[in-house]
């Protein structure tokens, strides 16, 4: 058995897997705005769960990582400090505790589905910012594990900005006080789509995957406007740069945990 956690910017996710990948038993709570109040709440949780057959624990982590200290450096929306995670959790699980991104986790579990098919997946997720997990060849590509995409510094409305500070979720509710999934104005789209794609450009010239998945709460809208995005997209396409297929997620906002399982499936063995 395996033990996933994927601690979110507003709920945390408790799941537990059999060997086979299926979830047996699953708990959701608020993320605490405070550390030692998650452990509180994480222990509490944990208690009800049966872990004397769970061996390893995968933990998803917003941010930036010590992965070889066990250690979460930042939490991107969360305001916690610097914390030995692995080391808390293990106490509180008892089992061998692993850390890792959460976007480079949902992006594992993603490619999986695509293995046969393709050995290059860049995997996005919109949602409040904006991450990526960019796979090769079924592992998460060691030398962009730490990217944070949703920093790249681009030109919009004439100033440099933050990619996520125009095309995120959080963006996109701001401008138009609607959420993604409310919005059904195509000129709304089209802006969307725009500036999604002048980020999604740059990655595509830097790391040239093979195909583009993209997750989370707006990913998970991504059939409103995808021949839009693409549309926007093929505008900067030329002799150098290929524009790849771009798919929705198989599971936009459930990846995470679910690439928990396959992080524990490949470092158990």
């Amino acid at each position: 058995m395996y033990l996933g956690i994927d601690i979110g910017g507003t709920k945390t996710l408790v799941a537990q897997f059999n060997s086979a990948g299926d979830i047996k038993r699953q708990i959701k709570f608020p993320t605490p705005s405070k550390y030692s109040d998650f452990l509180i709440q994480l222990q509490k949780t944990l208690s009800t769960f049966d872990l004397n057959k769970t061996h390893l624990t995968v933990t998803a982590v917003p941010g930036r990582l010590d992965r070889k200290k066990g250690k979460a450096l930042a939490y991107g929306k969360l305001t916690w400090g610097e914390e030995s995670i692995a080391d808390d959790i293990k106490n509180a699980t008892g089992t061998k505790v692993l850390i890792e991104n959460d976007a480079n986790l949902a992006g594992l579990f993603e490619a999986s589905k695509l293995k046969h098919k393709f050995n290059r997946v860049l995997y996005i997720t919109i949602s409040t910012g904006i991450g990526s997990g960019f796979i090769t060849n079924g592992i998460i590509d060691p030398s962009f594990a730490d990217a944070e995409v949703g920093q790249i510094l681009l030109e919009h409305d004439g100033k440099l900005q933050r990619w996520e500070d125009f095309a995120s979720g959080k963006a996109i509710s701001q401008m138009f006080n609607k959420q993604a999934s409310e919005i059904t104005d195509n000129s709304a789209w089209y802006l969307i789509s725009r500036n999604i794609a002048l980020g999604l450009v740059d990655l595509i010239a830097t790391l040239t995957p093979e195909i583009i998945v993209i997750g989370g709460g707006v990913g998970a809208n991504l059939r409103k406007f995808e021949a839009k995005l693409l549309e926007e997209l093929n505008i900067f396409a030329n002799d150098m740069i290929t524009i790849p297929p771009i798919k929705i997620a198989s599971e936009p906002e459930e990846a995470v945990i679910f690439g928990c399982f396959e992080f524990a499936k490949k470092y158990s063995k």
